[in-house]
């Protein structure tokens, strides 16, 4: 039989990087075993920079869409590729392609009646594997939630050559005497997790003072915060949100002494770089998705009210952002360098 294996991937970056420790753990238990994954066309560079991917087969179809028919068609154009399907979103329509492409094994946690979809359900016990990544990680054994194997953390490796070319992209060059800073303001999920653009304003003048050049990444819906920040944090730093492709953004990140982010993808991209990383977490629980790289200090209030899991305050103080101050994301910063110094 065929030795392949088809992982259908989630529709988010930081799940994306995450989802490298399921594909870390299938090649540590079948290092010959091919693994190929259905992903939206964005995610692609991410899984070039994931040496256990054969390749990336893209998803032509939006986040959300049915589209039964062209489900279909994709599935039967897979047809005899592969022994098994790993299913990552627990939605009933990630279960068609698999299905249509006759994979005889097709593997997923109990989701939206995927009864005859997947022939190898597995029931989650949210108590036993509390964080995402194990979640993950626990479809790779034959019995899921029995036991959990090792969850290798997320390592995306960098072709030397990309960085240079996404440098000259930019216009770009990485300083020789100065360490580098990177400043990730965005969360894509919504307000209540992203720390204010003031305080990283502030953060990003305080550290250009100090001598560091500083770079603010970002999609293009960051780009008017991110400009404005570096606006008022003056010459030393950069703006780069909304000019980097995701591929040119990954490489750029690389080259940080250091890195500051929300809880976003950014961030999950900075750990498996294993950048010295400063996690915020407002609205969100670090305990669910934690940055997993050992270089790393996480500020989280632990408010009465967090976490809430909402995009907005409904409480409308943002409390569990704004009560954490530049001097303690500024000593969590001192703490993390050192401590990746020794």
């Amino acid at each position: 039989m065929h030795p392949a294996i088809l992982v259908v991937g989630p529709s988010w970056v930081g799940d994306m990087v995450m989802a490298q420790s399921l594909f870390r753990a299938l090649k540590a238990r079948q290092p010959e075993t091919a693994i190929d994954v259905l992903a939206p066309g964005w995610s692609l560079p991410l899984l070039q920079r994931m040496p256990e991917i054969r390749a990336g087969v893209e998803m032509p179809l939006g986040h959300g869409k049915l589209a039964l028919r062209r489900r279909w068609a994709l599935g039967r154009s897979l047809r005899g590729r592969y022994r098994q399907a790993i299913l990552l979103p627990n939605s009933w329509k990630s279960a068609i392609v698999p299905w249509a492409a006759g994979i005889p094994r097709r593997t997923g946690w109990r989701g939206e009646m995927r009864y005859g979809l997947l022939n190898d359900i597995r029931k989650l016990d949210k108590s036993f594997l509390t964080m995402t990544v194990q979640r993950f990680v626990a479809l790779a054994v034959d019995v899921g939630g029995a036991r959990i194997p090792g969850v290798p953390p997320p390592r995306l490796e960098v072709d030397p050559d990309d960085v240079r070319h996404a440098l000259a992209a930019l216009q770009l060059q990485k300083p020789a005497n100065q360490p580098l800073l990177a400043l990730c303001p965005g969360a894509e999920f919504g307000e209540a997790k992203r720390w204010p653009a003031e305080y990283y304003a502030a953060l990003a003048r305080q550290y250009v003072e100090e001598g560091w050049r500083v770079w603010l990444f970002g999609s293009d819906k960051d780009r008017p915060v991110c400009d404005n920040i570096a606006a008022q944090a003056g010459g030393g730093c950069a703006s780069l949100a909304g000019r980097t492709t995701l591929a040119q953004a990954v490489d750029l990140l690389s080259l940080a002494d250091a890195v500051v982010s929300n809880d976003s993808g950014l961030m999950h991209v900075a750990a498996a770089l294993d950048r010295p990383l400063v996690a915020i977490y407002g609205s969100s629980d670090p305990n669910f998705t934690p940055p997993l790289n050992a270089r790393h200090q996480v500020l989280s209030l632990g408010l009465d009210c967090s976490p809430c899991f909402r995009r907005q305050c409904p409480l409308g103080h943002l409390r569990c952002l704004r009560d954490i101050s530049i001097d303690q994301v500024h000593t969590a910063l001192n703490k993390v360098k050192e401590n990746s110094e020794r």
